[in-house]
């Protein structure tokens, strides 16, 4: 049977909740990553793009297969030894991180930096979860929560410059059209001018 997209991006909401991940606690990171370049950026838009990214199915594919592990994990549904690796996030251990930054290749270079700026400096909730001290498997999900933030924060920079982009072409043309005008008022002082305007 095949599963509707809307679907998935329920389970995939319902599943952050239940692992105590907020959509505005994203939305931070993103806040935080992209304010230096945007200015006059708004949470909201922040949010928004959060929102745009976890519509994908690769983002959605990987999240709802990383948290599944996670909670396998916690319950202790998994055999030895790689139930050890997960529940301790063994450094050595990349599968997490993996499935998390093949998520954000569809957001460009901007995305896969600031995923590994984000995986080694586990910014805000990203933090939270990878705090083995609260007895929470969270080996996939604090990567996970950091590619939504890193391919969210890209497609905000990636929308600036279109929109930098339009706004410099209206100007152009504006400006064209300004100097066209002018150019059509403009009275030949010089008689010789004036004589060569008159006979074409």
């Amino acid at each position: 049977m095949r599963v509707h997209n809307r679907e998935l991006e329920n389970a995939v909401y319902r599943k952050l909740a239940e692992r105590g991940v907020e959509l505005e606690a994203i939305a931070d990171i993103v806040y935080d990553m992209q304010l230096p370049y945007h200015p006059n950026l708004s949470k909201e838009t922040c949010l928004e793009s959060v929102r745009a990214v976890l519509s994908k199915r690769e983002l959605q594919h990987a999240i709802l297969v990383g948290i599944e592990l996670d909670v396998l994990a916690e319950q202790g549904l998994v055999s030895e030894p790689l139930l050890s690796i997960l529940r301790d996030d063994e450094g050595l251990f990349g599968c997490d991180e993996t499935l998390a930054l093949g998520s954000v290749f569809g957001y460009g270079s901007i995305a896969v930096t600031t995923f590994g700026y984000l995986d080694k400096q586990k910014v805000g909730i990203i933090r939270q979860l990878d705090n083995k001290a609260l007895g929470k498997v969270n080996t996939f999900l604090d990567d996970l929560v950091a590619a939504v933030a890193s391919s969210a924060s890209s497609r905000i920079a990636h929308r600036q410059r279109d929109l930098d982009e339009k706004v410099y072409e209206l100007e152009a043309l504006a400006a064209g059209e300004a100097a066209s005008a002018q150019e059509a008022k403009v009275i030949p002082l010089d008689p010789f001018l004036k004589e060569a305007s008159a006979g074409e």
